[in-house]
């Protein structure tokens, strides 16, 4: 069961990338959503995990998935994996333009590799 403290139904996404990623020009390989406060991050499998450092330093224990057409949430407090849960303010993905890993542009050539390799 999610907890009503764990999100805000109001606040919308910070962006349509990872905030912490886009202020140094970075890239990312998915994005996860803040249910609480709407901090859009780079999830566990990028390079930087920003979702879980946002989750760390706030507090904020639910994320929901920020890729297109996935609804599923985690509890980092008591790990728990939900197929679906609240509704929250849209928009409930990143663009559909925006290629997986992202942004257009800054994904390395050889990001694979790097993600292989850390």
């Amino acid at each position: 069961m999610i907890s009503q403290d764990a999100f805000d139904p109001s606040a919308p996404p910070s962006g349509t990338g990872c905030l912490e990623c886009e202020t140094v020009a970075g890239w990312w390989l998915h994005l996860r959503r803040c249910a609480l406060c709407g901090h859009i991050g780079c999830c566990d499998d990028s390079l930087a995990k920003h979702a879980t450092a946002h989750a760390n330093a706030t507090g904020h224990p639910l994320i929901r998935s920020f890729e297109p057409g996935e609804t599923w949430f985690w509890n980092y407090d008591t790990s728990e994996f939900f197929e679906t849960g609240p509704e929250l303010a849209p928009p409930l993905g990143h663009p559909l333009d925006q290629p997986v890993p992202g942004p257009a542009g800054r994904v390395p050539i050889d990001w694979a590799d790097r993600l292989d390799n850390r």
